[in-house]
């Protein structure tokens, strides 16, 4: 699951909870989708997204 698809099940859960009476899907679509949005950042970072252990990696040849 990416961060678009996590936002999407944020933005539904929102109206689900703020706009009707189905407030307990709500509150799972808002978790699942905050959920998705950690798992990928945290996925994201270990894959070589902002450095970290992904980061640039340079070959140095001794002579």
């Amino acid at each position: 699951m990416g961060i678009s698809v996590s936002l999407l099940l944020i933005a539904g859960g929102l109206v689900l909870l703020l706009a009707t009476s189905v407030t307990t899907i709500g509150w799972i679509l808002l978790i699942v989708g905050a959920v998705g949005i950690l798992l990928s950042l945290i996925f994201w970072s270990a894959w070589g997204g902002f450095g970290g252990a992904g980061g640039r990696r340079t070959t140095v040849i001794e002579e």
